[in-house]
């Protein structure tokens, strides 16, 4: 099974994907994770994009293309794909379709966990970690049981993301929406995109996923 996850940063597609690839052995393919190590590898489209990169310019939709291929070619044709931040644009898509065709797969379901924006503005600026065991907490969702003082280890030390703020969280939701606005009615009309409540409890996101891919 073949799928697309499609949502903001910071509306859990990344905890969605670790639980589909610990459940169903299905594999994420992030664009951005995929691109690093195959400059680190120094594969044929790995040193194209050192080279782009390194002159400052953007990474083309060809090499993008050339990084999923290279991905797919190395997992077995039964092994399921999460798609993670591609495709992002119209011929983006229309790239994947060929993509997946020359290796004998298809694309199965895109799903969209909508969120609220003002709501996930609030989630994502009032997360912190503890500075030496990394436990999560929030402003509001979940403080330490003793303030001041993490859960896990005892620390008084935590830290905050520098781009965990609410200017540079509506920046990335607007630059989300810019993007993936135009993808959005082309599956609609191939009859493959669902959306789920990515602002649902995490459990409750995971168990409507799974009702979508185990729906006939």
């Amino acid at each position: 099974m073949n799928i697309i996850l499609l949502g903001p940063p910071g509306a859990g597609k990344g905890t969605q994907a670790s639980r589909l690839q610990e459940e169903r052995g299905m594999v994420q393919l992030s664009t951005g994770d995929m691109l690093r190590a195959a400059v680190k590898d120094g594969t044929p489209v790995g040193l194209q994009a050192k080279a782009v990169m390194e002159a400052g310019e953007l990474v083309s939709d060809e090499i993008v293309s050339g990084i999923i291929g290279e991905a797919l070619d190395k997992l077995p044709a039964e092994t399921g794909v999460i798609f993670d931040g591609y495709p992002r644009t119209a011929a983006q898509a229309e790239s994947l379709d060929d993509i997946l065709t020359g290796r004998g797969r298809k694309l199965d379901h895109v799903i969209e966990l909508a969120v609220d924006e003002d709501a996930l503005v609030e989630r994502i600026t009032g997360r912190f970690t503890c500075e030496k065991c990394g436990a999560g907490y929030h402003d509001t969702f979940k403080q330490p049981k003793v303030a001041g003082t993490c859960d896990q280890c005892g620390s008084t030390e935590f830290k905050r993301r520098p781009d965990d703020n609410e200017e540079t969280v509506r920046t990335r939701m607007a630059e989300y929406r810019a993007k993936t606005a135009p993808i959005l009615p082309i599956y609609e009309a191939r009859g493959l995109l669902q959306r789920v409540d990515g602002m649902a409890d995490i459990d409750v996101v995971n168990t409507s996923i799974e009702a979508i891919l185990d729906a006939k």
